[in-house]
């Protein structure tokens, strides 16, 4: 959740490193970026920026940046949801740099798609795949209640330079973890108090 007050940059870079490192396969991975609408497309527009510099290959290369997806079956599964959304007009970006990809491996390239709601995000999408949706101001509360009712809750992000924005949330948001003005993937297993 990103209210007007966040670090444009700050968000570009957490986002693009929770939704796109280990091509989006961790249990933590962002998959649903939410926006206040008075700073959504300034936003959207600086993390597609970040997209278009990211290469995805092989990862024993040092230049890539995101690797292929565990097996064909998810490879699959994932073609298919992004080809869904992109009938349906809702993919706003995607990384085209493919070329360090290796013949024959599973590999999809970070998509981002904007969804009406937060409904829309019905399932996850267990790849590099960032659904983006936006709110007003007010409608903070009912953003919390909607991602309460998804079914999903182990890691939430907030991005506010408010304490009392990151109080009220952590207070309403019934997820594992919440990680305030930073990326959502850093958990140390065993260390700290995890899902």
């Amino acid at each position: 959740v990103v209210d007007s007050t966040a670090l444009p940059e700050q968000v570009a870079g957490d986002a693009v490193a929770s939704a796109f490192q280990s091509a989006g396969q961790r249990c933590s991975a962002l998959r649903l970026l939410i926006v206040q609408e008075d700073v959504a497309e300034a936003m959207i527009g600086m993390i597609a920026g970040a997209m278009a510099e990211l290469k995805v290959g092989d990862p024993a290369d040092l230049a890539t940046d995101v690797g292929p997806i565990i097996d064909a079956e998810a490879c699959a599964g994932i073609k298919s949801a992004m080809a869904e959304a992109r009938a349906a007009g809702w993919v706003i970006a995607e990384s085209t740099d493919v070329a360090g990809a290796p013949m024959g491996g599973h590999f999809v390239a970070p998509t981002m798609i904007r969804v009406p709601t937060i409904a829309n995000v019905s399932r996850e999408i267990f790849g590099p795949v960032l659904h983006v949706v936006t709110f007003a101001a007010e409608e903070l509360d009912a953003v919390i209640d909607a991602v309460n009712a998804s079914g999903y809750g182990l890691t939430l992000g907030l991005h506010s330079r408010i304490d009392a924005v990151a109080a009220h949330v952590a207070a309403r948001a019934r997820v594992g973890n919440i990680y305030v003005n930073r990326n959502q993937i850093g958990a140390v297993v065993g260390v700290q108090p995890f899902g």
